[in-house]
Parts: C-alpha cells; structure tokens; sequence
C-alpha cells in the first residue's frame, strides 16, 4: 500500500480528533466562574452601555459556546463569517457550522473510500465538499432571504409613507411595520424597534440592520432617513419616490436575469460536462480513470484543464454579471 496516503490519512484524522476534543470537551470550571462573574458584573452595572449590550444578547438570544469558541480560534475569518451566518436569518453559529463542515468531511471521505476511490481522492473530495457545501447552503439561504426582503421591502416603505401621512412619528411607524409586514422585513423592523426601545438611536440601529443584511436597497433607505433627520424636509414624499425606485429597480433586475438565463445555462452545462463524462467512466472502467493518479503526464494535463476550466468560467461569470 503506498505510503502517502496512509500519512495523509493519518494526518486527516489527528486534526479532526483534535477539533472533536476541542468541540466537544466538557467546559471549563474556571472560565464558567468567570462566565458567571461577569454575568453579575452586566447585570448590576451602572453604565447605560453595559446596561444595553446585555439587553441587546437578551434579545438576539445568541450565546458563545464551547464549540463557537473553538471554531473561532481554527476557522479562517470567524467574524466574517458570524456575520454571513447571520445573514440567513436562522439561529446558526461558528460552532454549529464548523461541526456542519467536520460531519460532511468525514462522511464523504469514507463513503468515497468505501464505493472503491483511491484513499487520497476520497480525503481531498470530503476536503472539497466540506469545506464547500456548508458555504453553498448558507450562500442559498442567504440570496432567497434578501430575494424576499427586497420583494416586500417596497410595500414596507409605503406602509412607512402612510403612517407618516396619518401623523404617527417615524419609531412608532416602523413598528407598525414589524408587527404588519411578514417574512424578513417584518422581522427586521421589529429588531430596529426593540433595539430603539432599549436605548438605540436610531441611526445605530438601522445601520446595524442595514450592515447585517448587506443589500443597496435597506442603505439607500438608511441614507435617506440620516438626510432627512439633518437637512429636514418631507420625509413622506421622499420615501415614497425611494418605493418607485426600488420597485423600478427590481424590475430591471428581473429582466436582466431573464436575459441572461440562457448563457448562466449554457456556462453550466460546459462547465459540468467533463466531470459528468470523467465519472461515467469511472463506473465503466474505473481501472483506466486511475491512471489519471497515477500517471505524471495525465496528472499534468488534468490539473491544467481544470485551471483553463476555472478561467472560463470567471469570464462567462463576469459577462452575464451585471451592476444595477
């Protein structure tokens, strides 16, 4: 049996046995004390600061755990990351999707070795997928929720314009909205509305909103507020013109995206060609395909074929891409 898979391998499961102790260890006596200590020091604080962050983690519900905190110190960018969780508008942690990226590591790993794959293929193809797939299903989640946001958000802001218009200050229509409006803009508005109620102004609040949602559509909606609230004006008939833009706005999406449909369709069909050919054969004649691991030449010519893939695909990405 070679040599180097069985290192790799081996290497593999030592840092998975680690991050599993790391994860799953029981919790420190001495750091649940200090836990504890400055959970008493929050709670009787005398500065409105504290005061409203230990409201704000009341509110949110999110506490750090012992996985969230090793996932922090071995995944890349756990803050960007935290923030895309955030994004989904689900309960998800660092932790929860570090255990997400171990679990289907690992069982893809054994699955492919188990159906015949060479053990080196197996290791780096659970490598792929785990570290892929968790990041493609909050990349899902997070385009449908802010595909839902923005294709209610204009009828929020009329709601918004109306309340005005009867004579109700802005805080009390934007709770209006929250307890109205379902789906994600309602839940948004009711979050800007609880963190005002507890001392939030309201710039810091939408801009907290509008920096965890990350979409053009809430910022336009937050710059108009800041303008309005230091320039003065009519507040109602500038939101209203901002509803006419967004929804002209995501008409000329939807177009574009109508437009470009049949080559996305095309670069996928390619794209997907080679490997869809390079596995039938493999169930064929699996002995020939091994040669591809085995051979330097076909190593060469593989791995240069997927980088000429990889190019190809970024331009007919970039070409049907379009910034509105």
């Amino acid at each position: 049996m070679p040599l180097l898979p069985v290192i790799t391998l081996a290497i593999g499961a030592l840092i998975t046995l680690g991050l599993l102790y790391v994860a799953l260890s029981g919790p420190s006596p001495q750091r649940a004390g200090n836990r504890r200590l400055a959970a008493m020091r929050e709670r009787h604080a005398v500065s409105p600061t504290a005061v409203v962050e230990a409201q704000m983690r009341r509110i949110t519900g999110r506490s750090a755990t012992k996985a969230d905190a090793a996932a922090m110190r071995f995944l890349p960018r756990p803050e960007e990351l935290q923030k895309r969780l955030n994004m989904t508008g689900k309960n998800w942690t660092v932790g929860k999707y570090g255990g997400a990226t171990i679990a289907v590591f690992l069982g893809t790993m054994l699955l492919m070795w188990m159906i015949g794959l060479p053990l080196l293929l197996a290791f780096f193809l659970g490598l792929a997928l785990g570290a892929g797939l968790p990041h493609f299903i909050v990349g899902f989640f997070i385009k449908r929720r802010v595909a839902a946001f923005n294709a209610k958000f204009p009828d929020a802001i009329e709601l918004l314009v109306r309340g005005l218009r009867s004579g109700l200050p802005i805080t009390e229509t934007m709770a209006v909205v929250g307890s109205e409006v379902a789906g994600p803009v309602g839940e948004e508005f009711r979050s800007v509305a609880d963190k005002m109620k507890i001392g939030r102004s309201m710039d810091i609040a939408l801009q907290e909103t509008a920096d965890r949602l990350g979409t053009a559509e809430f910022q336009f909606f937050v710059i108009t507020i800041s303008i309005q609230r230091e320039t003065g004006g009519n507040l109602a008939e500038t939101l209203q013109n901002l509803a006419s833009v967004l929804r002209q706005r995501g008409q000329m999406k939807l177009k574009i995206k109508a437009m470009s449909s049949e080559s996305k369709a095309s670069a996928m069909i390619i794209g997907a060609l080679p490997f869809i050919v390079f596995i039938l054969i493999w169930f064929v004649n699996g002995a020939y395909m091994q040669n591809f691991f085995v051979d330097p030449r076909l190593i060469v010519a593989g791995g240069g074929g997927l980088i000429w893939m990889g190019i190809g695909a970024f331009i007919m990405a970039k070409m049907v891409n379009f910034e509105i």
